[in-house]
């Protein structure tokens, strides 16, 4: 063959082979799509690096997808293995990429909702080039300069100088009621209806069962309407008693609370004294509703070991029912010659004290000066009051992502009222700071090995509205919610639906995905009730590739894992992920180390003994949460994710913050260190050494995918165990190798060198304008032949088919 027809054949294969070179147009889609398509499209042919992205009304070589308005399509996605989100850059990317992003917006002036998301066009990332020493990456989220004052508008808004910043100050702290540090036996009562209502019910915010009559009532009710009812706390030393707290019954059913009401005091339960105002025995004024708490202080402090509140007056229409926390002063027992023995606490010299956002920034900005080797503090974005979101970032290298290193966070506060988070995450930043510099080793192999990220406080707002009424007078909702009213705990993309759907609706289960969900276009609208925050922390999450996280949360002691919301809207069951066995071992990590919840002997919270479950269970089966976070960050990124209910009492006095901080320290501590539990490793091209972004890795008998960093650095959490991993790249063949996790506490090392398919190899040289390499020409002159062979076989088969029917047809 001339050498001519070789070259024009050669060329024309090529054009055939590449496709896009020259393209025809795209068939045009129907306006009435059953559901919403994605387009997803390779980066730049010259790197061979993945990007997925969203590109309206489209099609593509994986099927007719194009996102068209989410908000006005009645079916949700469908996705295939080839469709995933668009994806943000890990941090420092040199040329980013740009997709559905969330942008918090500073608030100026009056409060006013406002969003800017938009729907970016992605452009193509280079993979890095291998370095001879540790690759970094540049920071997207810049250094906080804690030394700017709080804008003036802010601080109008959210500290009104019209009213009191600081809340009320307590002579003496609580007795524990509420944190159940008085025990059942403690509270006594003259009568009660029945079991659910007993004296034991009588602590401030305890929480009913759903069911009326159940054994989780939600207040102490007595079983007779008069003046002679009483309920009891017996204190067990001398105290000097200085106000008495007071509230509802907390019932779906009932409304019943109490209007007026005594106090008497007692040595011995047989002599009462009562509380005098003046000549006349006191009167207290008592509850208007069932939830709001009401302080009564004492005209005279009394000192006693029990002390009784006696109802005078109560709702007309209820009946006598009360919850209550008792303000005491325990003094000093003159026969106790061993003191020390009845201290309870740390010996940890922290700074144990609830933290308004000013007092925040100085504690934070103390910790960076004190080690500014290995923290570092930014700002993920603005409340929607205007206050800044800090994390602190501690690492030795605190600013970059190094290749290889696992990113950690703790997130707090989600419920602004829910405060036990926030104090503990800004306790445990002082103490890795302090134990570091004494050389603890434990902590300088943390430090160096993992990127670890403290967020404190996402809902700053909240904090502030909770902070201002104080520890014991917030109640049990007052902070809960976003200033705009949102609870940001439903507020994250219900990605659980569409993938549900999709399993549904897909009848080649092959084509489907099942990680990287993409973000509904609706939910990223300028109209959707997306709070600042939660947009805030979803760009966050898209930013930095984190491994592992714990969202921390009060009012129940229990750890829960994904998913946390129940299919086809069950009001509970047990939904697990893929990786049930591992949320299961990260959930009994914190749960069987944490002081409290291994107690044995303790007493259930509320309405749930979490006890028969070992203090971990399934989300979905305690109760359904469509939009949660956990679901999120499992669904849309690489991050495993748990919700840890750190106390009964959402906001614990002051005086109780050491004895928390000992019992959830070592929980904090060993749960971090699970980042390192699995197989970790680099994806690279086997020519130039770069990393490989956004490769697919894949676990055998696992379905559930997660895909290397910017960098081309991979983490991916597994119990120990033999396991086959495979994986993929655009472009490059799929290469598998099986890794063995041990119980040592650091990850398998399992690198994998991905080689170029023949096409990707060429388009990196038509794009570069170079000559076709002779392997390469063979390669495709094989290709060639073995398709022209194929084509062959398939008319020739096609051929003898058709004489075979005329044949039939004939006789």
């Amino acid at each position: 063959m001339a050498p001519t027809v070789i070259l024009l054949s050669l060329l024309t294969f090529i054009v055939v082979l590449v496709g896009g070179v020259t393209t025809s147009p795209p068939p045009k889609q129907s306006a009435t799509t059953a559901s919403y398509h994605l387009n997803y499209t390779q980066a730049s042919s010259a790197t061979g690096s993945v990007r997925a992205r969203v590109k309206p009304r489209t099609t593509s070589t994986y099927g007719n997808i194009s996102p068209a308005k989410v908000s006005s399509l009645p079916k949700t996605v469908k996705p295939t293995e080839a469709t995933t989100r668009a994806l943000q850059p890990t941090e420092g990317s040199t040329k980013p990429l740009k997709a559905t992003t969330f942008k918090p917006t500073p608030a100026t002036g009056a409060p006013k909702q406002t969003s800017t998301t938009k729907l970016l066009k992605p452009t193509a990332v280079k993979p890095t080039l291998p370095a001879t020493k540790t690759t970094t990456t540049p920071v997207r989220f810049n250094t906080e300069d804690l030394n700017e004052n709080i804008d003036k508008n802010v601080e109008r808004r959210v500290w009104n100088t019209k009213e009191s910043e600081e809340p009320p100050v307590f002579e003496c702290p609580p007795l524990g009621l509420e944190s159940l540090k008085v025990k059942d036996s403690q509270i006594q009562a003259s009568s009660y209806k029945r079991m659910g209502l007993g004296p034991h019910r009588g602590r401030l915010n305890i929480q009913s069962g759903v069911e009326d009559g159940d054994i989780y009532d939600g207040a102490w009710c007595a079983e007779y309407k008069d003046q002679n009812q009483w309920l009891q706390i017996d204190a067990k030393k001398l105290t000097r008693f200085t106000a008495v707290i007071l509230q509802g019954r907390g019932s779906i059913w009932s409304l019943d609370y109490v209007e007026t009401f005594k106090v008497q005091v007692s040595n011995d339960t047989i002599k009462w004294k009562p509380c005098m105002n003046a000549t006349e025995e006191a009167v207290f004024e008592g509850n208007k509703d069932s939830e709001t708490p009401v302080l009564a202080i004492l005209p005279e402090p009394a000192v006693a070991q029990y002390i009784r509140i006696n109802p005078q007056t109560w709702f007309k229409n209820g009946t006598i029912c009360l919850r209550a926390e008792i303000m005491g002063c325990e003094l000093p027992d003159p026969n106790n010659i061993y003191p020390w023995q009845a201290e309870e606490g740390t010996k940890d010299k922290l700074d144990f004290r609830h933290q308004k956002q000013k007092d925040k920034k100085k504690l934070m900005k103390s910790v960076n000066e004190m080690c500014p080797d290995i923290t570092r503090i930014y700002s993920i974005g603005k409340s929607y009051m205007g206050l800044k979101l800090y994390v602190m970032e501690i690492s030795d290298n605190p600013g970059k992502h190094e290749l290889g290193e696992p990113e950690f966070r703790y997130v707090a506060g989600m419920h602004g009222n829910e405060v036990l988070g926030r104090e503990l995450l800004l306790n445990l930043m002082e103490y890795i700071c302090q134990e570091y510099k004494r050389g603890n080793q434990r902590i300088v192999h943390l430090v160096e090995e993992t990127r670890i990220h403290l967020l404190p406080s996402m809902n700053p707002d909240g904090y502030e509205m909770a902070y201002k009424k104080g520890s014991e007078l917030a109640g049990w909702s007052l902070g809960r919610f976003s200033y705009e009213g949102i609870d940001m705990n439903h507020n994250f993309a219900d990605l659980n639906t569409i993938m549900w759907d999709a399993i549904e609706l897909e009848t080649d289960k092959s084509k489907l995905i099942n990680h990287y969900f993409p973000i509904p276009e609706h939910y990223t609208s300028e109209e959707a009730m997306v709070a600042s925050e939660t947009r805030a922390v979803i760009s966050w999450m898209q930013t930095i590739p984190f491994v592992l996280s714990a969202n921390l949360h009060g009012g129940e002691l229990v750890v829960t894992y994904p998913f946390d919301m129940t299919k086809d809207w069950a009001p509970k069951e047990h939904t697990p992920t893929p990786d049930e066995s591992f949320f299961r071992w990260l959930a009994t990590v914190y749960a069987s180390t944490n002081h409290v919840m291994s107690d044995p002997d303790r007493r259930p919270c509320h309405n749930e003994d979490f006890l028969r479950y070992n203090n971990i269970i399934n989300g979905a089966n305690w109760h359904t949460v469509p939009g949660s976070m956990n679901d999120f960050s499992y669904l849309h990124t690489n991050c495993f994710e748990v919700t840890v209910e750190l106390s009964c009492d959402k906001f614990p006095h002051a005086s109780e913050l050491p004895i928390e901080w000992e019992s959830n320290k070592e929980s904090l501590l060993v749960y971090m260190e699970q980042v390192h539990r699995g197989i970790k490793g680099v994806v690279k091209d086997r020519d130039t050494e770069a990393g490989i972004a956004d490769a697919i890795i894949k676990v055998d008998d696992i379905d559930h995918h997660i895909r290397s960093a910017f960098d081309g650095d991979f983490w991916r959490l597994l119990n120990p165990g033999d396991y086959d991993v495979t994986v993929t790249a655009e472009g490059y063949f799929p290469a598998t190798q099986s890794c063995r996790v041990e119980y040592e506490h650091y990850p398998t090392i399992c690198d994998f060198h991905l080689t170029k398919t023949p096409k990707q190899r060429l388009r990196e040289i038509l794009a570069k304008g170079g000559k076709i390499p002779k392997d390469l020409q063979l390669r495709l002159r094989q290709l060639r032949i073995r398709k022209l062979r194929a084509s062959t076989k398939l008319i020739n088969r096609r051929r003898a088919s058709q004489q075979r029917r005329a044949r039939g047809a004939h006789n």
